[in-house]
């Protein structure tokens, strides 16, 4: 019989499971999604579930139990002040698994496990993405451009010392058929 036994024990003992389980949750946190096994994933959302209704409770207590199981400060903060406002009006179901594909080394099953956000954050999220690339393509423009314009300016400078070296050179030859002549 299976009394008490609803975990998944992910083939590692208890406290390499319960580190590995902080570090999954801290990282969907701090990154608002993560890719990982599917196995991992569910076991995964069942703390980070737990750790957003604390959030949302927003006491001391509640506050102490979060950062006590999670392994930054900086995310207990992210959670309280910026996750948990997002689920004020929900009832569970905070976060999503998306099946993704077979990891080719030994076939496991990947997944993506994320925090379900409202359409106007996943909106508002999508417009930043895009001024964040488009910011980064700008960037690498002018970065291409003054390397062209530097690069055009040392062929010139490589030109103009030629053309200066050519009739030096065509002032030396002059020299030297003159002292020929001369002989």
């Amino acid at each position: 019989m299976r009394h008490n036994r609803d975990r998944r024990e992910l083939s590692r003992t208890h406290e390499h499971r319960r580190a590995l389980l902080r570090n999954l949750t801290t990282a969907l946190f701090e990154h608002e999604r993560i890719e990982t096994t599917v196995a991992k994933a569910k076991e995964t959302r069942r703390q980070a579930e737990r750790m957003i209704t604390f959030a949302k409770k927003g006491d001391l207590g509640s506050r102490r139990v979060v950062a006590g199981y999670l392994m930054k400060g900086d995310i207990v903060k992210k959670l309280f002040d910026t996750i948990a406002p997002w689920y004020v009006d929900r009832h569970g179901g905070y976060t999503r698994i998306i099946k993704l594909r077979r990891r080719l080394g030994d076939g496991g099953e990947i997944s993506i496990l994320e925090l379900v956000k409202s359409k106007e954050l996943m909106e508002e999220d999508r417009k930043k993405r895009l001024e964040k690339r488009e910011a980064k393509i700008k960037a690498k423009d002018e970065k291409r451009k003054r390397q062209e314009e530097k690069a055009a300016a040392e062929e010139g400078v490589e030109a103009e010392e030629a053309r200066a070296g050519k009739k030096a050179g065509a002032g030396e030859a002059s020299e030297v058929k003159r002292e020929k002549k001369g002989k």
